[in-house]
């Protein structure tokens, strides 16, 4: 929902107009609110709050490559030096009162809804791997919904977001994913372990052993595809740059926004049966409105339990953002 930056003496939040209203409830006088996102306005924000010979630290795993490129570039020749710091201390804050990690069931989409079997999209990236100028030796994953569509598999790690956090190492004869296994439904597990042992087996490890696992794998004769715009920082620097091969977005993430012929019929279904759910709201709206019976909070609660009430709902994709006047 932003960024916030913190000194000895200052500390500033950045967002979008949609949360102005609340950070404005919420901080308190030590806070000033950045009516922006731009990484430019917090650069110059920086260059006045911290001194020539500063240093600013940044989470190398909550930013990506990009992400870290352009703080570097608004600094670049200040005088300022960034530094990944290894020890987030916005977790050393949280103490006890940091919320318990994500526990919920990863589970595969049933056939009925994915365009491809996960086989079949690794060898599709595998193919890409070999017909490439470079023959990379493997591609790693960060994003998200890359693994998630690269397995079929969806989570509730995040609010209106079918994902789950996990890493994804893809060589030409091994998979890695790094995930809480114990999340792992039976029928996730068996798909993914089905073609073990071979080259589409999936072997399962924890998900704070990617560094060291990707390190280890690095010391070898490889070379390593991923994609700026949503690999870490954290773990981009574990890799020799003389292994690497970098494109703005992963090879996973191009294949899963060329959807197929069944993937164009369901976004369409899904698409209808919204409409159906939007026409059913409107109609709503004209009785109840005139009777001064409707609020912004009651909309937005009712819209959202006719969409729920459609065939394979899942949920919204993003809270309901009601308003009138």
């Amino acid at each position: 929902a932003g960024t916030g930056v913190v000194t000895q003496d200052k500390a500033a939040l950045w967002t979008d107009s949609r949360y102005w209203t609340q950070a404005e409830r919420q901080l308190d006088c030590n806070w000033e609110l950045q009516r922006t996102t731009w990484i430019k306005s917090i650069g110059l924000w920086i260059l006045e709050a911290v001194p020539v010979g500063g240093n600013i630290s940044l989470d190398p795993f909550l930013f990506s490559i990009d992400t870290w490129n352009s703080y570097s570039q608004a600094l670049h020749g200040s005088g300022r030096t960034l530094l990944p710091i290894e020890t987030n201390l916005v977790d050393q804050v949280w103490g006890d009162q940091r919320p318990s990690p994500a526990s919920g069931e990863i589970y595969s989409l049933p056939t009925a809804f994915t365009g491809s079997s996960w086989q079949e999209k690794v060898a599709g990236i595998r193919q890409q791997m070999e017909q490439h100028v470079r023959r990379p030796t493997a591609v790693l994953l960060s994003g998200l919904e890359e693994t998630a569509w690269l397995f079929n598999l969806r989570g509730d790690d995040i609010p209106y977001n079918p994902v789950f956090y996990a890493y994804t190492l893809l060589t030409n004869t091994t998979i890695s994913l790094f995930v809480d296994e114990t999340r792992l439904a039976a029928a996730a597990r068996q798909s993914l372990q089905a073609g073990c042992p071979g080259p589409l087996c999936v072997e399962l490890q924890q998900y704070g052993q990617v560094g060291a696992h990707l390190r280890g794998y690095t010391q070898d004769n490889v070379t390593v595809w991923l994609g700026t715009e949503y690999t870490t920082y954290g773990l981009y620097s574990v890799i020799p740059q003389e292994k690497l091969l970098e494109d703005s977005y992963s090879p996973v993430m191009l294949a899963k926004a060329v959807k197929n012929i069944k993937e164009q019929e369901l976004l369409r279904a899904a698409h209808v049966r919204d409409a159906v759910a939007v026409i059913q709201y409107l109609l709503w709206l004209e009785k109840m409105v005139p009777q001064g019976q409707v609020d912004e909070f009651s909309g937005a609660q009712h819209i959202d339990t006719l969409r729920q009430a459609q065939e394979h709902s899942r949920g919204p994709s993003f809270q309901s953002i009601s308003a009138s006047g």
